[in-house]
């Protein structure tokens, strides 16, 4: 026999939320509409890291790079310009260029060729 909760408070569950996401705490907009962490420079040696991975992926292969020293909307113009020169597709998540497929040793030639400092990373 199965009970049937009398109130919204016995569900004891959220139910609603205004909550609109996360937010900036320097200007308090949203992350992703926030531009005062857009213009700095992400923190790290100033070398792109181009590796393949696989793992999480179902089985896909996808070439990463990470370390690009530039801000976030020219990282999104070199991504664009990445994914064009491979012919495939791709994303920027949180600062780390993927691009579909295997694509290790074409992209770190175009990025020597663009003037940034490149490495082969993992297997």
């Amino acid at each position: 026999m199965v009970k049937k909760a009398s109130s919204f408070a016995a569900l004891s569950g959220l139910v609603y939320s205004t909550d609109s996401g996360r937010h900036c705490p320097d200007c308090s907009q949203p992350v992703d509409a926030c531009i005062c962490k857009q213009q700095q420079l992400p923190a790290g040696d100033g070398i792109a890291r181009v590796r393949r991975e696989s793992k999480g992926r179902g089985g896909k292969t996808v070439t990463t790079i990470s370390g690009v020293p530039l801000a976030e909307e020219a990282l999104k113009e070199l991504a664009t310009a990445l994914k064009k020169r491979c012919g495939c597709g791709g994303a920027l998540k949180e600062g780390v260029i993927e691009i579909q497929g295997e694509h290790v040793e074409l992209l770190l030639e175009e990025l020597l060729k663009r003037g940034f400092k490149a490495k082969k990373s993992g297997g």
